[in-house]
């Protein structure tokens, strides 16, 4: 079944356990349109993937199940999903582990300066050094979230095609630093007023569940309703996210734009218990 773009595609009826279509293009435009529309890429790595993209799905296109968007010369090179229930977090509903929330808590009351009893202190006194930026390096976010990643889904032109939605500031990242270190992050594209969470990454444990409660800050602050965690599994859960059927995460989607900006600045970890 051929359609002739994202508006075309009936995601009432589409399966949301595979591919809602293949090909089509992936340049900003189109990433974010399809953002729009409640779809996510995943492009694949190499011609065996691709490959296995037909053997897998090819009987579904010919039987008009999954849609077929023009623009491509190896359709199965690039995947548009549509899962269904989706995972998604409310700004301030990102949990932090109690472990971490306590070695914040104890840096936001003050410990960490040097008084205690040692051990303790040296765990606060590495969390005091955390802190968090916004859109500040979302190069090498994207960088990090694709070292040693299998399958590779963060393809050079899907990495183009985001840093030019970065650039007109509909792509965000938070960047979470020891020092002057990236040690944790986070990037997605906002379609207000929902936010979808690509992907993120850590270099110290616990870096990424700081760098997603502190994107659901700024986007709380800036006026946004909802975080799109896309790919429902337990880690996504730890962190707080609740199924949402398709139909009523595309109503959210449909709401009321917000009109505020992400917060971009230098921030203490510790403001978020």
């Amino acid at each position: 079944m051929s359609v002739t773009g994202f508006d075309a595609l009936d995601l009432r009826r589409a399966d949301g356990e595979r591919p809602v279509a293949f090909g089509g293009e992936l340049g900003p435009e189109q990433l974010l349109t399809a953002y729009r529309h409640g779809l996510f890429p995943l492009p694949a790595a190499d011609d065996y993937a691709s490959a296995y993209n037909e053997a897998l799905y090819g009987g579904a296109v010919e039987a008009g199940e999954v849609a077929l968007l023009p623009g491509a010369e190896d359709p199965y090179a690039l995947a548009w999903w549509s899962p269904d229930p989706r995972p998604v977090l409310r700004p301030g509903g990102v949990r932090l582990p109690r472990r971490l929330a306590r070695r914040l808590r104890r840096v936001a009351g003050g410990a960490g300066d040097g008084a205690g009893d040692g051990a303790g202190d040296a765990d606060t006194a590495g969390a005091a050094e955390w802190f968090t930026t916004a859109d500040t390096a979302f190069g090498d976010v994207l960088t990090a979230c694709a070292e040693g990643r299998r399958p590779v889904w963060l393809t050079d032109e899907l990495r183009r095609a985001l840093m030019e939605l970065s650039a007109r500031g509909a792509a965000h990242s938070v960047e979470v630093w020891e020092g002057e270190e990236l040690i944790g992050g986070v990037f997605g594209v906002a379609v207000w007023p929902v936010l979808s969470l690509d992907s993120m990454f850590h270099r110290r444990p616990d870096a990424a569940r700081v760098a997603v409660a502190d994107l659901g800050a700024r986007f709380g602050a800036a006026g946004g309703r909802l975080l799109d965690a896309q790919w429902d599994g337990p880690y996504v859960r730890s962190l707080g996210a609740v199924p949402m059927t398709r139909s009523r995460y595309l109503a959210e989607l449909a709401g009321a734009p917000a009109s505020g900006t992400l917060p971009t600045g230098r921030l203490p970890v510790a403001r978020l218990v």
